[in-house]
């Protein structure tokens, strides 16, 4: 199974928020996913994106991509907190 890192949008119209989702490559953005490990709000001033290191770490040995939305979020944002 090839497992990838990405972004899950849920939230309002106008408001969204995102879920930082491990799922397999091959399923749709909004399908059923395996794990969720943080959350990133675009709209909140302080702390919008927090991942759970320990797991985000454990998938990147497992072998999981981030995808490319991940890929520009995590290198153009500074505020991100591990938890």
């Amino acid at each position: 199974m090839a497992a990838t890192i990405r972004l899950m949008r849920f939230g309002k119209r106008k408001n969204p928020h995102y879920r930082i989702i491990v799922l397999d490559k091959r399923k749709k953005r909004d399908g059923a996913y395996i794990e969720k490990i943080g959350l990133y709000r675009p709209f909140d001033k302080e702390k919008n994106i927090t991942i759970e290191k320990k797991r985000f770490d454990n998938w990147i040995e497992k072998g999981a991509q981030l995808s490319e939305g991940m890929q520009r979020l995590l290198k153009n944002k500074k505020q991100v907190y591990f938890t």
